[in-house]
């Protein structure tokens, strides 16, 4: 297939394009590039071809000859999403949809959507399928919601959408981000031996590693068109949901000598558990290779490698809203979010 990575230099474009090109498909990227001075370190996975491009921009010309389109340029967590509600919306929901049907019109006959398990929001009593109801608690979890619900109206006999409801994403990436949970926990034991829990660790979190969030997409991709049609599958795995206080304990038995508190309960609410059986019922050719202690011990080696500092962990080029904020406040955004010059 000839396939089109939205977003495909950011945390999980740069893994998803590298595996699918692995696979046998031809593949091109788009992104706008809005942090590209975040690279931790040099994979030696070869990178596509790339169009400089912002999702609003882009044309029917763009989309001319492709097979598929795996979908993940979007304002990219709840921070980002509260920073300008309005863009947020234009771009995760109104940008989003629009690609699919520019898709369509284009006889692209696959869209792969990355969505999140953020759309169930709070609830604790159960183990969450794709067809419980949703609960997003953030402007990004709602925007993943409209996205699902208008591209599922447009699928047809041409025209074959999946919705990939990734878990909390985990694990080593040349274009690191430390504002996940994991990968922060992790940072923190690395560079100041403590990790200060703000909350008691109760809320549960559903994990899956990024690695594992690309064998998905191309296991999507390989999966006959009957699999795959307008389905809806949370992407990971039932034995990984933690507690946050366990996804800690793991960071700090293996960051030995990191010095592990808990707080009282946080601002954020979210707490959820989810089924992940249908995806490995039915997608074939799918399991998840990761489990949250193995991408604890990759991180860990990882930072040592690359000796990691603190200016590094904190700085901008590993925090979405931070980069962000620095764009506009230097004017190389606008307040719309495109590029000035």
């Amino acid at each position: 297939m000839k396939v089109l990575v939205t977003g495909s230099e950011g945390y999980l474009g740069c893994l998803v394009a590298p595996e699918l090109m692995r696979a046998g498909h031809e593949v091109v990227g788009l992104d706008t590039g809005y942090y590209r001075s975040g690279w931790l370190y040099r994979s030696g996975d070869h990178t596509p071809y790339t169009l400089d491009r912002d999702l609003r921009q882009v044309t029917l010309r763009d989309l001319s000859g492709m097979d598929a389109v795996v979908h993940m340029a979007e304002l990219s967590n709840d921070p980002l999403g509260e920073l300008a509600p309005e863009v947020t919306e234009r771009i995760n929901h109104a940008g989003s949809v629009r690609l699919a049907r520019l898709a369509k019109q284009a006889n692209v006959s696959r869209f792969v959507y990355m969505s999140s398990c953020s759309v169930y929001g709070v609830a604790e009593d159960v183990d969450l399928t794709e067809t419980s109801p949703v609960n997003p608690q953030t402007l990004y979890a709602r925007c993943k919601v409209l996205v699902e619900r208008d591209v599922t109206a447009l699928a047809d006999d041409g025209f074959s959408p999946t919705f990939m409801r990734n878990a909390t994403a985990y694990g080593a990436s040349p274009r690191m981000r430390f504002d996940i949970v994991l990968n922060n926990l992790c940072g923190l034991a690395w560079t100041t031996d403590e990790i200060a829990m703000t909350s008691d660790g109760t809320p549960w979190r559903p994990l899956v590693h990024a690695l594992d969030i690309a064998k998905a997409v191309r296991c999507v991709l390989a999966a006959p068109r009957d699999a795959v049609h307008n389905e809806v599958f949370n992407v990971g795995s039932s034995v990984q949901n933690y507690q946050v206080k366990e996804i800690a304990d793991m960071v700090a038995s293996v960051f030995t000598g990191c010095r592990l508190s808990f707080g009282d309960n946080g601002d954020d609410n979210r707490s959820y558990r989810v089924d992940f059986n249908k995806i490995d019922i039915a997608l074939p050719g799918f399991s998840c290779d990761w489990d949250a202690s193995r991408g604890v011990r990759q991180l860990h080696d990882l930072f040592a490698h690359v000796r990691l500092d603190s200016e590094t962990f904190t700085g901008r080029g590993h925090t979405r809203i931070r980069q962000l904020q620095y764009l506009i406040e230097t004017g190389q955004v606008d307040g719309d979010l495109f590029w000035t010059c």
